[in-house]
C-alpha cells in the first residue's frame, strides 16, 4: 500500500473531493424515494393538494440539480484523480526501465515490458477512476437506502438479511473465478505484443526470405490464446451480471408478495411499497457495483502485481558505491586485469576468461576473431554494460565501478554491431552525439563519416525524416550516420563493433583516416571482421573462444600468431610460405 500512496498524496484534494461529491448524489438518491412515496400517498388518502405538489415538485427538481452536480463533481475529480496516478507511476516505471542494465532486460521480454507500462498501467487508472465514484457511492447507497427502507417497514426490511449474504457469496465465488484468468490474459498480451513487434520491426528480413505465411501464422496463434483468454475472463464478468440480476428480482418479487399482503391489511401505504421497492433497486445495485468494482480489482491486482516486478526489479549494475562519482575519463587508456565472465552466473562456462590486456592512451587497437569469440562482450566491458564476475576492467588506472556511469559513458562512443537510429530527423539523430552542436559541427562529423554527401542528396538535407530504426536508409547510410554521431560526441575512448561492414572498402580507409585526423587525443577500439580493417592499427588483439591468443602489430602477429595468419590468409590472394 505504501508503495501506491506514493502516486496518490500530489492529488490528495482530488483523492478526497471525488467521493465525497459522490455522497452528495447518494443523499439525494436517499431522499427521492420518499418525496415520491409522499406525492402517491396524498393521491391515494386524498391530502395532495395543489400547493403540496408544486412544493414537492420544486424539492424533487433541486434535489435533482443537486444530485448532478454531485455525480458531474466526482466523475470529474475522480477522473483527475486516476489519470494523474497513472501518469506518474507509468514515469516511474519507465525511468526504472532505462536504469536496468542488459541482465535486467533479460529477464523481461520487450512486449512485455511495452505491456506493463501501457495496458497494466491502465488497468490501475480504471481501477482508481472506479474506486473514487464508487468506494463512497455504493456503501453509501446502501447504508442510506437501508436505513430508509428500516424506517419504513422494519418487518419487510428482513427480505435484506437473506438477499445481501447469499448474494454476496455467490458473487465472492465468481470474483475467485476471475482473478486468475484476468492474469493469463495479461501474459497473452504480453506474447501478442512480443510477436506483432518482432515481425514489424524485422519485416524486410521476413520479406525477403518469404516467411509472411510463418509470420502470419505466429500472429494468430498469439492472437488465438489472447482471444481464449479473453473471453474466459470476460465470461465471469458475463456471468455475474445474470446472477446479480436474479437475485435483484428475486427480491423484488419478495418485497411485493410480503408487501403487498401488508398493504392490502392497511399495515402500510402503497407508496412506501413504491419507494420501499426503489430502495431494494437502490441496495441491490450497489451491492452490484461493489462487486464489479472487486471484478475490476481482481484485474488491476494482477497488473499491479507486474508492475510491481518491474519496480522490484534489482538492478544490478550501480553507481551507488562508486568512489569517485565526480571523476571523468581524461585519458582514454584501457585495462583488463584477470577478467572473466558468464552471462549466467551459475554456468561454468565462461564468456571471457582471465583476459589480461593494456590498452595505451589514443591508441589504435583492432580486435579480431571468430563469430561468438567474446569480442563485443569485452568492449561492453568498458562502459559498463555488464560487470566482471571476477577481475576489474580499469580506465584511466580507476575501476569503472568507481566511476558515475554517466560520467563513465559520457567519455566512451560506441558503434554497436546493430546500427540503430531512432523515429526524428537526420539532425535529431546526430545530435545525440552532441545536443548543443552548431550545424557546422554536425556537418564536418558528416563529412568525415563520409555521410554528408548522401544525406545532402535528400531532397530535406539533414530535415529528411528517418522511418523506424532507419527503413528508409540503406545499411551503409545507416552505418555512416553512426558513426557520425559518435564522431560528434568527440569521446575519450571510441568503439567500433564492425561498423563499416556495409560500406566499401575505399569509403572505409577515408573513415579510418578521418578517426587518425580528428580524432588523435581519442582511443580507438575497432572490432572487425576484415583484416584490412585492422591491419593499420597501433595493436592487434586475436580472440578465440573467449581467451586472447595473441596481441601485437599486423607484422608480429603475421610472424608468431596462427590464428591471426590464417584469417589474414583466407581474405588474401597471398599463399602461405
Amino acid at each position: 500500500m505504501k508503495r501506491w500512496l506514493k502516486y496518490v498524496k500530489p492529488y490528495t484534494a482530488f483523492f478526497i473531493l471525488g467521493p465525497l461529491c459522490m455522497i452528495i448524489e447518494v443523499v439525494g438518491e436517499a431522499f427521492m424515494p420518499k418525496l415520491m412515496a409522499n406525492v402517491i400517498n396524498g393521491y391515494n388518502d386524498g391530502t395532495l393538494t395543489v400547493g403540496s405538489s408544486i412544493t414537492t415538485a420544486l424539492l424533487m427538481a433541486g434535489l435533482a440539480v443537486i444530485m448532478m452536480a454531485g455525480g458531474v463533481g466526482g466523475a470529474y475529480f475522480g477522473a483527475k484523480a486516476a489519470v494523474n496516478f497513472a501518469a506518474d507511476l507509468r514515469q516511474d516505471v519507465y525511468a526504472k526501465i532505462q536504469k536496468f542494465s542488459f541482465k535486467n532486460i533479460d529477464r523481461f521480454s520487450t512486449g512485455s515490458l511495452v505491456t506493463r507500462l501501457t495496458n497494466d498501467v491502465t488497468q490501475l487508472q480504471n481501477f482508481v477512476n472506479m474506486l473514487l465514484r464508487m468506494a463512497l457511492r455504493s456503501p453509501g447507497m446502501m447504508i442510506g437506502g437501508l436505513i430508509m427502507a428500516i424506517l419504513m417497514k422494519p418487518k419487510l426490511s428482513v427480505v435484506f438479511a437473506v438477499a445481501i449474504p447469499v448474494m454476496l457469496i455467490a458473487i465472492g465465488f465468481i470474483i475467485g473465478m476471475g482473478f486468475p484468468r484476468f492474469k493469463r490474459l495479461q501474459t497473452k498480451i504480453d506474447r501478442l505484443n512480443s510477436t506483432v513487434q518482432e515481425s514489424v520491426t524485422n519485416i524486410r528480413v521476413v520479406k525477403s526470405f518469404v516467411r509472411e505465411k510463418t509470420e502470419t501464422e505466429k500472429f494468430m496463434d498469439a492472437n488465438s490464446d489472447l482471444k481464449k483468454a479473453g473471453l474466459s475472463a470476460v465470461g465471469v464478468v458475463i456471468f455475474m451480471q445474470p446472477v446479480t440480476t436474479l437475485f435483484m428480482n428475486l427480491t423484488i418479487i419478495a418485497v411485493i408478495f410480503f408487501g403487498g399482503r401488508i398493504v392490502l391489511d392497511g399495515g402500510m401505504p402503497i407508496g412506501d411499497l413504491s419507494a420501499f421497492i426503489t430502495y431494494v433497486t437502490q441496495i441491490l445495485s450497489s451491492v452490484m457495483m461493489v462487486t464489479m468494482l472487486l471484478m475490476v480489482s481482481s484485474r488491476a491486482l494482477a497488473s499491479a502485481a507486474r508492475i510491481r516486478e518491474v519496480l522490484d526489479e534489482e538492478i544490478d549494475l550501480s553507481d551507488e558505491d562508486a568512489a569517485f562519482p565526480d571523476l571523468d575519463v581524461t585519458k582514454g587508456e584501457v585495462e583488463f586485469k584477470n577478467l572473466t565472465f558468464r552471462y549466467y552466473k551459475n554456468s561454468e562456462e565462461s564468456v571471457l576468461d582471465k583476459i589480461n590486456i593494456k590498452i595505451p592512451a589514443k591508441s589504435t587497437v583492432g580486435i579480431i576473431g571468430s563469430t561468438g569469440c567474446g569480442k563485443t562482450t569485452l568492449v561492453s566491458m568498458i562502459p559498463r554494460l555488464y560487470d566482471a564476475d571476477e577481475g576489474e576492467v580499469l580506465v584511466d588506472g580507476v575501476n569503472v565501478k568507481d566511476y558515475s556511469l554517466f560520467r563513465l559513458r559520457e567519455g566512451v562512443g560506441m558503434v554497436l554491431q546493430k546500427n540503430v537510429l531512432f523515429s526524428g530527423t537526420v539532425e535529431d539523430n546526430l545530435r545525440w552525439g552532441d545536443q548543443n552542436a552548431e550545424m557546422e559541427t554536425i556537418r564536418a562529423a558528416a563529412k568525415s563519416a563520409q555521410a554528408d554527401k548522401f544525406v545532402t542528396a535528400f531532397k530535406d538535407g539533414y530535415d529528411t525524416e528517418i522511418g523506424q530504426g532507419g527503413s528508409n536508409l540503406s545499411g551503409g547510410q545507416k552505418q555512416r550516420l553512426c558513426i557520425a554521431r559518435a564522431m560528434l560526441k568527440r569521446p575519450k575512448i571510441l568503439i567500433l563493433d564492425d561498423s563499416t561492414s556495409a560500406v566499401d572498402t575505399a569509403t572505409e580507409k577515408n573513415i579510418r583516416d578521418a578517426f587518425e585526423n580528428e580524432l588523435k587525443d581519442t582511443t580507438k577500439i575497432i572490432i572487425a571482421q576484415r583484416i584490412s580493417s585492422v591491419m593499420h592499427a597501433d595493436m592487434i588483439i586475436v580472440m578465440d573462444d573467449g581467451k586472447v591468443t595473441g596481441v601485437g602489430t599486423h607484422d608480429e602477429l603475421i610472424e608468431n600468431n596462427e590464428e591471426y595468419k590464417e584469417i589474414y590468409y583466407s581474405q588474401t590472394d597471398k599463399k602461405e610460405a
